[in-house]
């Protein structure tokens, strides 16, 4: 049966996602919902936005009609500069992410274990899409933050005790905002760190399957 509950939206999700963003840090957004956040930045806040195919200091998306071909991040998405913008290749970009000079990646994903397992990059026999900068991602920035839907389109859980698809990373994941919350990574499950508006407790923990603590 289809999930029923409904919670925040992607952009609401992608709002949450930018309050975990603090002043003078170097940023990864993934592809999906996570590039979104940076049309919600907080006020006071600059951070510099990184991305892997090698530009560091990403503007917001082109208006209609200004867009520059040239110009894409990760998600062949079209983007724009900034005055401070810098380009590079993809050695000095991978430098940057395992050198641990990113503080945090916003990524999406397929399913979160309660370890903090992240599975985010292929679903064997029909999403092979490659693993791009994912794998680097979780293995060197400071911090990883998962933006995702709690459930699937069948209204089964996201959020598992273990991942069924193959893996990015091996406890990688700090903090899961959903639909329907917002979840983090502790010894022995997941913690509710707060619900989504109009989500009970009762809603979230009825469509996660991993253990809450």
């Amino acid at each position: 049966m289809a999930d029923t509950i409904k919670g925040w939206d992607r952009n609401q999700m992608a709002a949450r996602a930018a309050q975990e963003l603090q002043d003078g840090w170097y940023v990864n957004l993934g592809i999906g919902i996570p590039t979104l956040v940076s049309n919600y930045i907080p006020e006071g806040i600059e951070v510099t936005l990184q991305s892997e195919n090698g530009m560091l200091g990403m503007g917001p998306f082109p208006v209609e009609g200004s867009e520059d071909a040239d110009l894409i991040n990760a998600g062949k998405q079209t983007i724009t500069e900034l005055p401070k913008t810098a380009y590079f290749d993809s050695a000095m970009s991978f430098g940057m992410i395992r050198g641990g000079k990113i503080a945090m990646a916003i990524l999406g994903a397929m399913e979160v274990a309660e370890n903090g397992d992240l599975a985010n990059w292929m679903i064997p026999k029909k999403l092979v899409k490659g693993m791009g900068g994912a794998m680097d991602l979780v293995a060197g920035v400071r911090r990883v933050v998962v933006v995702m839907d709690h459930a699937n389109k069948h209204g089964e859980s996201k959020v598992l005790k273990e991942c069924t698809l193959p893996l990015t990373g091996k406890g990688v994941v700090d903090r899961i905002i959903t639909n329907l919350g917002v979840l983090d990574v502790v010894e022995g499950g997941l913690k509710i760190v707060e619900l989504a508006e109009g989500v009970t407790e009762e809603e979230l923990r009825s469509k996660t399957e991993a253990t809450l603590v």
